[in-house]
């Protein structure tokens, strides 16, 4: 079966700053490393974390600007629970907010979707793996799926997780969806 995977690269910014969750990541992206099919090319974003999970790979692979995460402006490293509950209201449920002077998610998707598309015509005779972020990867499921964007809200990616979309004659199609080979979640409630 041949099929585009979209490794999942998830940052806790609060987290990131730890070494002992800097180790953790390690350790689970070369676990994913080692039980997915050694695939024919790897794309990552161009941030750093996405650069080493593509690393563990080890392989050549290509830097695509287009798969950096979301800009999240001002609310950047702003622990969830300080952002308000009028702004999570609003983008939930609006893909053209601009949440924090950044990004929105209507955005986000003329780059990274036109991405996805280019390594969906490559994935039908090769596997790629793509090295990005969870709101991108998101962005790419709610696409598979031919769905709004904003279904992400309610979808969870497990940092160093991995979803499956395959490239299939009448178009992708989701095969796997927050994939590990662990028995724990990060999952926990945001507002």
């Amino acid at each position: 079966m041949i099929k585009t995977v979209f490794a999942a690269v998830a940052l806790s910014m609060a987290a990131a700053a730890t070494a002992h969750y800097g180790q953790l990541q390690d350790a689970q992206v070369a676990e994913v490393a080692g039980w997915l099919d050694k695939p024919d090319r790897v794309v990552s974003s161009p941030l750093i974390r996405a650069r080493q999970t593509a690393e563990a790979f080890g392989m050549p692979y290509d830097v695509d600007d287009r798969w950096i995460e979301l800009d999240y402006g001002n609310l950047d490293g702003v622990p969830t629970s300080d952002v308000g509950r009028d702004v999570w209201a609003r983008w939930r449920v609006d893909p053209t907010y601009e949440a924090g002077g950044g990004e929105s998610f209507e955005a986000m998707c003329r780059r990274v979707l036109p991405a996805a598309e280019e390594l969906m015509e490559e994935a039908r005779d090769s596997t790629v793996v793509v090295t990005t972020h969870v709101t991108p990867i998101k962005a790419v499921v709610a696409w598979a799926l031919g769905v709004d964007v904003t279904v992400g809200w309610r979808c969870h990616l497990d940092q160093a997780s991995v979803c499956r979309i395959i490239s299939s004659p009448t178009g992708p199609v989701l095969f796997g969806f927050n994939e590990t080979r662990r028995s724990q979640s990060s999952w926990r409630p945001v507002m």
